[in-house]
């Protein structure tokens, strides 16, 4: 087998929220159908593209040998199709096998569906390892807390809001011995809450972009707010800062080819190095630290304020599952700062976190307002789509 392409281990055994893939249940079948396409897409050496719309062969082409496409989240703009080489995934599953002790003897527990990035990497690693695996999206939290126990899953890769739900469904799921996090920053308390849920894992979260795949990881035990160190192979270049803060430019063998479809002005190359516009710092030790994108920074009274900051703060409360920190137009200010969180409306909530905020951010950083959406717009990621949000903000004004 070559190294530049990925490959479907026979010693793979798949399921579908528990049955084999020959079996799986009738409430799952567009899923069956993504991982068989995906599979066979593998298996026959074909390029393909992932998308909301499932699973895709595209047309043989000796030049594009190698390369499959994907579509990113789409949080705040028009989603998009990411060009990816597979041996740019590929040499982070040999590092990944070899940091990790990764193995055809592990079994993978994936929470999304393969049209998130995240879950997509996890099953073609898995794959590639011959690890058995196990897709479990569309379950409730604590029937994939069932699931992952019942299975003796040892490997799960998720994001911080799969994982904050997994604790609330409670339980214990002792075989887990690697938690692979990634798709968002890690709340407060989540790791002491994972620690409880899974108590022979070792949590690892990682930094990184649809466009850049890894840039940095950490065990949790660097100073507050740091995602950890650069990821092995991971030059980063912090450009024109601000008082240490500047753009993160990065230059890996992990990069993407390019779009192709859709773009983002926020995207650029130069010299090997993409930045996709976001904003951070590295300490003196190594430690990266992200204060957030430079599409999302807003400036109130003169102050710039990073709506991302705010929401890892809202999501370390266990009453709100999703939330996303929005700007609104103000006569007097400029831009202020609403906070949109999913859930029934409840006055004393509201004032709690408007209180915590203003502690935490001051009083012109802090949300004016709180929003509860009982049907709060996500992206098939698990993300907040942002997009939708403000379109709902714009009607309600």
């Amino acid at each position: 087998m070559t190294r530049d392409r990925f490959r479907w281990s026979d010693a793979t055994q798949l399921f579908v929220q528990g049955h084999p893939i020959g079996g799986a249940p009738s409430q799952a079948p567009a899923l069956a159908r993504e991982i068989r396409a995906l599979r066979n897409a593998i298996l026959g050496g074909r390029d393909f593209s992932v998308g909301p719309d499932g699973i895709g062969v595209l047309p043989q082409s000796p030049a594009a040998a190698g390369v499959s496409h994907s579509r990113s989240g789409g949080t705040t703009g028009a989603a998009k199709a990411i060009r990816r080489s597979h041996s740019s995934w590929i040499a982070s599953f040999d590092i990944a096998r070899d940091h990790f002790d990764l193995s055809a003897r592990d079994v993978y527990g994936v929470l999304s569906l393969p049209s998130h990035s995240l879950a997509l990497f996890a099953i073609v690693e898995a794959a590639h390892l011959g690890a058995d695996l196990h897709l479990l999206a569309g379950l409730h939290p604590r029937a994939q807390v069932a699931q992952l126990v019942q299975a003796g899953a040892t490997v799960l890769y998720a994001t911080p809001t799969q994982l904050r739900l997994l604790c609330d469904a409670g339980g214990e799921i002792p075989s887990l011995r690697q938690i692979l996090c990634g798709g968002g920053r890690m709340p407060q308390g989540l790791r002491s809450r994972l620690a409880a849920l899974c108590p022979q894992a070792r949590l690892t979260e990682f930094y990184g972009t649809s466009e850049t795949s890894f840039i940095a990881w950490g065990d949790g035990t660097g100073p507050d707010g740091a995602v950890g160190k650069a990821y092995p192979g991971v030059d980063i270049d912090i450009r024109n800062p601000v008082d240490g803060t500047g753009e993160i430019w990065v230059r890996s063998p992990y990069l993407f080819d390019g779009y192709a479809k859709g773009h983002s002005s926020d995207t650029r190359w130069d010299d090997g190095f993409v930045t996709v516009g976001e904003l951070g710092r590295i300490d003196a030790a190594g430690h990266v630290f992200v204060a957030g994108r430079h599409s999302r920074m807003v400036t109130i009274a003169g102050q710039n304020v990073f709506p991302e900051d705010i929401e890892v703060l809202l999501q370390s409360r266990p009453d709100i599952p999703h939330c996303a920190v929005m700007p609104l137009p103000d006569d007097l200010r400029g831009t202020v700062l609403v906070a949109v969180i999913a859930g029934q409306p409840d006055a004393g909530q509201a004032q709690e976190v408007i209180a915590r905020c203003r502690a935490a951010f001051g009083p012109l950083a802090a949300p004016r307002q709180v929003i509860a959406l009982p049907d709060f717009p996500l992206l098939t990621s698990g993300k907040p789509d942002l997009r939708t949000i403000a379109a709902l903000l714009e009607a309600r004004t």
